[in-house]
């Protein structure tokens, strides 16, 4: 009987193993022969040792992946709250909301944003209507503002197109929350910033590790939103390895920096799972 289980398991799992092998580890595989061979296919370090030039553009992408996937904790983290505390048919219509964006194209939806962002888009025409008033002030004299091609474009292309990542899994947290220890809290004599802090937020941590990492992986590796929104004076990672496959058809070096660019992206992973705790640590 015990080998039979064995067995229906092992076949059940068998699509799952396969799927893993070709599109994980063959991918993996083929990224790592590509990072240390010469395009004559000999092993070499030429190209890892090459990677030295990029470092400012790496911790650029890692500095800027970071700052959106803060930015984004900080949105999503209070509106899960607020999803979670209402109704199950409320609950529907926000998530509804919240994923409908994510029904539009990748690209459409960066296209927009550079058609609002830009110098005559509606964005940036009103806040120099705003700023035109402003420098009829005495002593005041603002200079005109500038939207498009610049970090603060890249950062908010990223947030915008992957708030969604962030917010769902805090939120699936959050619902599933066990509330009476909010109310044990609560009838201990705790205030709600000691609810909060010491009850509500251990609970969320999975939710919280989760969408980082779901927001942090895509936002350092991304090239197309720092291609259309930051021009070119914002060049991350993403872009470098882009440019290597597509233009310069170098794939050797493109694989060691995607190969550089995967260890540092675990690396990341692996320092926010230090701070996951399955079990909920909660401290009242």
């Amino acid at each position: 009987m015990k080998k039979k289980s064995s067995l229906m398991t092992h076949i059940a799992g068998s699509p799952y193993i396969i799927w893993a092998v070709l599109f994980i580890i063959v991918p993996l595989c083929m990224v790592a022969y590509y990072a240390f061979t010469d395009k004559s296919g000999n092993f070499t370090f030429d190209n890892m040792l090459s990677i030295g030039k990029y470092t400012d553009t790496i911790i650029l992408s890692i500095w800027l992946g970071l700052l959106a996937t803060v930015i984004s904790l900080v949105v999503a983290y209070p509106l899960a709250m607020i999803m979670a505390a209402k109704g199950p048919e409320k609950q529907s219509r926000m998530t509804m909301l919240i994923m409908l964006p994510m029904w539009m194209n990748f690209l459409l939806r960066t296209y927009s944003w550079m058609t609002i962002l830009e110098d005559n888009g509606l964005l940036t025409t009103g806040l120099n209507y705003i700023v035109d008033c402003l420098n009829t002030l005495p002593n005041v004299s603002l200079d005109p503002v500038h939207l498009i091609n610049t970090r603060g474009a890249v950062v908010l292309g990223m947030v915008y197109n992957f708030l969604p990542y962030m917010i769902l899994p805090i939120y699936t947290v959050m619902l599933k929350a066990d509330r009476s220890l909010v109310e044990a809290a609560q009838d201990l004599g705790g205030n709600k910033l000691d609810v909060f802090r010491n009850v509500t937020i251990p609970l969320s941590v999975p939710g919280i590790v989760s969408g980082f990492t779901m927001v942090f992986v895509p936002s350092v590796s991304t090239f197309f939103i720092s291609q259309k929104l930051g021009g070119t004076g914002t060049t991350l990672i993403g872009d470098i390895i882009e440019t290597q496959f597509q233009t310069a058809n170098n794939f050797n070096l493109g694989a060691s920096l995607s190969f550089v660019l995967m260890i540092l992206i675990f690396i990341c992973l692996a320092v926010m799972n230090k701070f996951s705790d399955d079990d909920g640590g909660v401290v009242i």
